[in-house]
């Protein structure tokens, strides 16, 4: 890992388990927070964010419905998603609709927490390596048959 630190996302409709994950992460991490599903798209789109921690149960839009809503732009970020309730179906959902990369229950544990965000963002960086990776095999591979087509020509 390098030097810049992980840029966390951390969105729950409950302003003091925002100001409790922040006074917890403040220092090891760049942490944001949002209130809402909406507010976290606005900052989404403003900002690059490597791991997003959402709350399952939020009004207007549910945790699952807001990683959803935000796979065709942000696809690369890595999601985690925390509830509070032991909702067997919102977790299946958040697997299969929003792509989740993991799912721990609340109130979270520090170290568990911490440790799943590293693991997060060690997945976050293998993904943009291998996304790099197969943008320049493309380019070679583009400039190989441009030559074979050169030297078939003469």
């Amino acid at each position: 890992m390098s030097d810049k630190k992980i840029k966390i996302l951390y969105v729950d409709d409950e302003m003091h388990n925002l100001m409790s994950f922040k006074a917890t992460f403040r220092i090891k991490y760049d942490v944001m927070t949002a209130i809402s599903g909406g507010e976290a798209i606005k900052l989404l789109d403003n900002n690059e964010i490597h791991v997003i921690i959402t709350d399952q149960r939020m009004p207007g839009m549910t945790g699952t419905e807001f990683l959803e809503s935000i796979l065709d732009r942000h696809g690369d970020v890595m999601r985690i998603l925390l509830t509070g309730y032991a909702d067997i179906n919102a977790v299946i959902d958040a697997v299969n609709k929003g792509k989740i990369f993991h799912y721990l229950s609340k109130p979270w544990n520090e170290q568990e927490l911490d440790d799943t965000i590293l693991r997060a963002y060690d997945l976050y960086l293998k993904k943009l390596e291998e996304k790099e990776m197969n943008e320049k095999l493309a380019i070679s591979n583009d400039q190989l048959e441009f030559m074979l087509r050169q030297k078939l020509l003469s």
